[in-house]
């Protein structure tokens, strides 16, 4: 079962925390954390690619010449695929290109994304991340004193308001509840901080 230290805001130890070891001891499963974080990113695609057939094209719509004797092939519109400003024949079309991995998928790979970053040593935990007053400078200070690095994920409840709007300003870090914790943020972040009330939340959450 791993173990971690509780700091305060001022990075002093306060205690100790016993982690699940189905939750940030499992085993890391990188074909998993693959598949899933590939189907989290199709959902962020526009999926706007769009080409103009030949009914939507602008062109005349009378016959080029006759049907017979011209030696030619015959053509109907100059709207055709094989001429130049004609429209394209199978063009892409406006899509959604989101799918849904199954829930066993997305919480397998949300358990080895934690135990990763706990075996990385990239997981902090913090006995309450309670700030006096909403203020960006604030929380910027009490990040480098923590020593989070450049970009960090603090998961704490949604109702610390004074939490998220400090952290609104800071392009790197994020704020989000444990309930919001998605696969694609935790990896993207250097360091995870985690409240102790997070903690059995996420243990909570994953273990459904």
């Amino acid at each position: 079962m791993p173990k971690l230290k509780v700091y305060n805001l001022e990075r002093k130890d306060v205690g100790e925390i016993d982690l699940s070891d189905a939750v940030f001891g499992a085993e890391v499963n990188e074909n998993l954390l693959y598949e899933v974080l590939k189907a989290q990113l199709a959902g962020k695609r526009s999926g706007s690619a769009s080409s103009k057939n030949r009914a939507e094209v602008a062109g005349s719509t009378r016959k080029l010449y006759r049907q017979k004797g011209t030696g030619n092939a015959r053509h109907g519109t100059i709207r055709a695929p094989i001429y130049v400003g004609g429209g394209q024949a199978h063009g892409p079309k406006p899509r959604s290109l989101a799918y849904r991995p199954p829930r066993k998928m997305r919480l397998g790979a949300l358990r080895s994304a934690l135990s990763l970053k706990c075996q990385e040593g990239q997981l902090i935990v913090i006995d309450q991340f309670e700030l006096d007053e909403i203020k960006t400078k604030k929380l910027a200070q009490v990040l480098s004193t923590l020593e989070v690095g450049k970009a960090s994920l603090i998961v704490d409840s949604a109702d610390n308001t004074k939490l998220r709007l400090s952290a609104r300003n800071l392009p790197t870090h994020q704020v989000v509840p444990p309930e919001g914790v998605n696969l694609y943020d935790v990896l993207k972040h250097e360091t995870l901080v985690v409240t102790k009330g997070a903690v059995s939340a996420l243990e909570a959450r994953c273990k459904g």
